[in-house]
């Protein structure tokens, strides 16, 4: 006859909460780490605000829960108290959830909508692993940070961590989507002298206004053999594409201008330079891809991270930051015909950008998640078996 405890350990897998929401920066991580779960059998819970659950019908998630969640950011004190009501009562939510699904782990990738449910693991005593994506801490995960389980980093340095929290960082890198992944081996199409130059330019889903105004113009200043041989790929904001587009005829470079680009990895993986922010995603896609970027960091980015991103790339030669402060179309001209001038440049930045890739990230994240699970699963066992001596 089978214990009582045996018939426990072979039954359903409890499952893992993610919490998560906001921008694409917290989602597509959130979103790699439970395609992995789900790919070794450990069901999905996606615990975000009431908002997020609008990701319900493409998250990779066998449940989505929203729940009351908001930020103080920005806002006057009346505002504030309201959105302390709100935080209260999602916390209250998110534990009346953890109670029914019995999680063995509590994950949460930053941002406003995963408090409640880190809160609530936390009240609750469910192991909990906070993820961060930028190279500083952001401000939910510093709250958090002191009574996480683990923390687990993107970058090899993290800002903004507490000394008593600092031990239990481990550097697992940033998860990223499948087809980036699938692109980690794709080798770096080196310019000919003579040949076509690929320059991929995106900031971020929406696209970078200051890219629609600057990029343009200084390409219009390069030396005609050079403007001949570019063939650019911008993302630009649907109210920017036409003029953005006539910019481009007018100096003579070959250019597609779109909002979004479904296939953007594949673009980056045909570029032979990027332009763009230094989101986390962005920073480690290019590495992972490995593929030479030019990084103006967003100014207005909470704690300057973008800065702190783009140094990863920059202080190995794989990438060249620039403040958006200091950059003009003249600036920028004089960077991009260096570069193209010069595409031994371009092949040893490519390569160290490649030496910084994670591709196995997702499944990093997703073992130190199964030890929470199973330091959960081998604390349940010990209790179930002093109670039954």
């Amino acid at each position: 006859m089978r214990s009582m405890g045996a018939e426990a350990a072979s039954g359903p897998r409890a499952p893992v909460v993610i919490a998560a929401g906001g921008t694409g920066g917290h989602l597509f991580p959130a979103e790699a780490l439970a395609q992995e779960l789900a790919r070794r059998g450990r069901p999905v819970v996606l615990v975000t605000d009431t908002r997020g659950k609008a990701f319900a019908d493409t998250f990779p998630a066998g449940e989505t829960i929203g729940v009351n969640a908001a930020t103080f950011a920005g806002k006057g004190v009346i505002a504030r108290v309201a959105a302390l009501g709100s935080i209260v009562r999602g916390v209250g939510e998110a534990r009346a959830h953890l109670k029914r699904l019995k999680p063995h782990a509590v994950v949460g990738f930053g941002g406003y909508p995963s408090f409640p449910a880190m809160a609530a693991a936390i009240l609750e005593r469910v192991p909990c692993c906070i993820h961060e994506q930028n190279a500083v801490l952001g401000r939910v995960n510093r709250f958090i940070a002191p009574m996480a389980t683990v923390i687990a980093s993107s970058f090899p340095a993290l800002k903004g961590i507490a000394k008593s929290a600092s031990s239990r960082v481990v550097v697992t890198g940033n998860p990223v989507r499948d087809a980036v992944i699938n692109l980690a081996a794709a080798p770096y199409p080196v310019p000919g002298r003579l040949g076509p130059l690929n320059l991929l330019v995106f900031g971020g889903s929406q696209g970078a206004k200051v890219f629609s105004q600057l990029v343009p113009e200084a390409l219009a200043q390069l030396d005609p053999h050079l403007r001949a041989r570019l063939h650019v790929v911008q993302q630009a904001r649907a109210d920017d594409r036409e003029a953005v587009a006539a910019a481009y005829a007018a100096a003579g470079v070959a250019a597609e201008v779109a909002p979004f680009f479904k296939d953007l990895p594949a673009r980056m993986a045909h570029a032979h330079l990027v332009i763009a922010r230094g989101g986390a995603g962005t920073v480690c896609e290019l590495a992972v891809i490995g593929r030479p970027a030019l990084i103006v960091p967003l100014p207005t980015a909470m704690d300057d991270h973008q800065t702190v991103n783009a140094s990863f790339l920059a202080e190995v030669g794989a990438a060249i930051a620039v403040s958006q402060k200091t950059l003009t179309p003249e600036t920028l001209a004089r960077q991009l015909a260096t570069l193209f001038e010069h595409p031994e440049r371009l092949v040893l930045a490519a390569e160290a950008a490649r030496r910084l890739g994670r591709p196995d990230a997702t499944r990093a994240l997703a073992d130190l998640v199964e030890n929470l699970s199973r330091r959960r699963a081998r604390r349940a066992s010990l209790l179930f078996s002093e109670s039954a001596s």
